[in-house]
């Protein structure tokens, strides 16, 4: 394993490099999808560093599959990704937030033995005031027999990820990933065009310091979840208050949360019963990233890895960071569940 020093200059492609010589099996597939998406993310990142100077602004005018208004950096970042990812030989499909179906590998390209599931640009309407948005990816390994992706593929739980990891376009770049070896943080160096490692193994506080929330949805929360939020908040029993943070992007509350401690929530309520954040693109990466960080993630009820999808979409509600966060929020929602349920 790479060393990392005060004096070390630890490019990503070396780190992956020695992480992959821990398992002599390794062909070097995954390695070279981890590499795509490290040169997706550079092509976006310079396409947000421009957005103001560029008409890559405002909204497309179209919507996607779920609905929501596309921003024309949505639809920039989703093609940049694709074909990025299409030609390597080492993807047997892909799906897109941004996409209704799954995205085939185009004829004429060979097909590997994984699959990508990925939001192009999470938090995207953001972007037209400079607010940080990011990048979410989560890789499989194909379970059908044939040569091409199909839905079963796509639909595994959590748990089955090889890797997956989040890139962030803030201040500065930042990709942080993990294939199951720990949570591993790469700072984009723009003089070289390198990621270089920066935050070698993440550990997340167990005890959070930060409440990542939209309170304004206060009024469809049900009682379990106003009794859970103030309790956060110091308002019931003896825990000292969380500091409310809310960016608005899940990846930049993610990120803060994950290096100084918290929880991001984001209930279901009356309005959205099933949740709003989608669990393949989302909530699943994050999960599997916060988990070999030492945090937790959950849906209210069950861990986010545990859960078996049954639509390419499927939208969950999701509670993620800091682990003693977590685990009270399951703990006060199941057993509300269940009161409910008596």
């Amino acid at each position: 394993m790479v060393k990392h020093t005060p004096t070390s200059v630890v490019t990503i492609e070396r780190f992956i490099i020695e992480q992959e010589r821990q398992f002599p099996e390794a062909t070097g597939e995954l390695s070279g999808i981890l590499y795509d998406v490290a040169l997706a993310a550079k092509m976006i990142a310079n396409k947000v560093r421009s957005a103001g100077l560029a008409d890559i602004l405002g909204a497309e005018g179209t919507e996607n599959v779920q609905g929501e208004a596309q921003q024309k950096l949505d639809v920039i970042a989703n093609d940049i990704i694709v074909k990025a990812m299409d030609h390597g030989g080492r993807l047997c499909a892909m799906a897109s937030e941004e996409e209704p179906d799954i995205i085939q590998i185009p004829d004429g390209f060979k097909c590997g033995k994984y699959v990508l599931t990925f939001d192009p640009l999470d938090g995207s309407s953001n972007i037209d005031v400079n607010v940080p948005v990011g990048t979410i990816f989560s890789v499989m390994r194909k379970i059908t027999r044939g040569t091409r992706g199909e839905m079963e593929d796509m639909l595994q739980p959590g748990r089955r990820q090889v890797a997956a990891g989040y890139i962030i376009y803030g201040s500065s770049t930042m990709l942080v990933y993990t294939t199951g070896q720990g949570a591993h943080g790469f700072t984009l160096d723009p003089s070289i065009g390198e990621f270089l490692l920066s935050h070698p193994n993440i550990r997340i506080p167990d005890t959070g310091k930060y409440l990542s929330v939209n309170d304004s949805y206060e009024q469809v929360w049900d009682e379990n979840v106003k009794s859970l939020m103030r309790r956060y908040r110091g308002l019931e029993g003896d825990r000292k208050p969380l500091n409310v943070r809310y960016v608005g992007s899940l990846v930049a509350d993610f990120h803060r949360n994950l290096l100084g401690g918290g929880v991001f929530a984001y209930p279901a309520n009356a309005k959205s019963p099933r949740g709003k954040l989608r669990l393949l693109y989302e909530a699943s990466p994050l999960a599997f990233v916060v988990e070999q960080a030492g945090g937790a993630a959950s849906d209210g009820r069950q861990r986010i890895l545990d859960i078996e999808p049954t639509e390419l979409h499927q939208r969950t509600p999701l509670f993620i960071g800091s682990k003693d966060e977590v685990e009270l929020a399951t703990q006060m929602l199941a057993a509300g569940a269940l009161v409910g349920a008596g």
